[in-house]
């Protein structure tokens, strides 16, 4: 028999509801069921739909899309949403993706001002971790930069690869803004990279979260290399759409994004060389 000339691998991708910001959670499951996303990430944040499991559930029910990942509220705007200690809002993301069926919890490492979580977090996080199926999977996050001037803004490290954790999220846009290389980050991360975050970006301060393939990220080649390794996480669209001037441009963003993973996921077939982790 002969063997495959395209290998396509068994990761889902799926929508994040930051993605049609400003527009609902709601309004994203409407989205990635009428452009055939396997599922969605929901980001939990302001709006109080991302925050109610039960709201969630009837989304996915009704448009019959699945919740595959829940992004802890990490940012700066949502300090005060599902209490003000962190490690609460990292249980309750837990339980939630529990509860909805999602494989995954996105967070971020510390901000420095969070002295005694960040002093905590790596041996936490793996605490967390044996404790439940769900992947606590860390993003790379980036300095902060004004003109001339960087600050460390995370801790322990931007660069998650810098400690030991079970699994982490790659983030395009964010190697992007850090100016760092993203195909050495994934090689980094290696068989411990369990979620990525598709966007593109430019190299600015910013970050800016393009549609991929519009700025100067390896969009393109990262999706190829995960198809090569038989990559089994979800590869979620992470764009921002903010200055779409209509729906119809927004929902045409999402489907461009939609296009280029699963043509990029697509790959000439080699023998896998790794080893899902567990």
């Amino acid at each position: 028999m002969a063997e495959p000339v395209v290998r396509i691998p068994d990761a889902k991708v799926a929508l994040s509801t930051a993605s049609v910001y400003p527009e609902s959670t709601a309004t994203a499951f409407e989205i990635a069921a009428r452009l055939g996303y396997d599922g969605v990430e929901v980001m939990v944040w302001t709006d109080p739909v991302s925050q109610d499991i039960e709201a969630l559930r009837r989304l996915s029910d009704y448009h019959q899309v699945p919740i595959l990942a829940v992004h802890a509220p990490c940012l700066l705007i949502t300090q005060r949403v599902w209490s003000t200690d962190p490690w609460t809002k990292l249980q309750r993301a837990q339980a939630a993706a529990e509860k909805l069926g999602a494989s995954t919890v996105v967070v971020h490492p510390p901000f420095r001002w969070q002295r005694q979580y960040a002093r905590d977090f790596v041996t936490g996080i793996w605490r967390m971790a044996n404790e439940t199926d769900v992947r606590f999977a860390v993003e790379n996050m980036y300095p902060w930069r004004y003109k001339d001037r960087e600050m460390l803004a995370y801790a322990p490290e931007w660069d998650v690869t810098k400690d030991d954790y079970r699994h982490y999220t790659v983030d395009l846009s964010h190697t992007a803004t850090a100016r760092t290389d993203a195909l050495a980050m994934v090689d980094r991360m290696g068989d411990r990279l369990g979620h990525v975050h598709l966007a593109d970006g430019k190299g600015s301060a910013k970050d800016e979260h393009l549609v991929p393939g519009r700025g100067t990220q390896p969009c393109a080649e990262v999706l190829e290399r995960l198809a090569l390794t038989g990559f089994d996480g979800h590869v979620v669209i992470e764009v921002n759409t903010r200055r779409a001037m209509s729906a119809a441009e927004r929902e045409a963003d999402l489907a461009e994004a939609l296009a280029f993973t699963r043509l990029h996921l697509a790959s000439a077939a080699r023998p896998s060389s790794r080893t899902p982790r567990s």
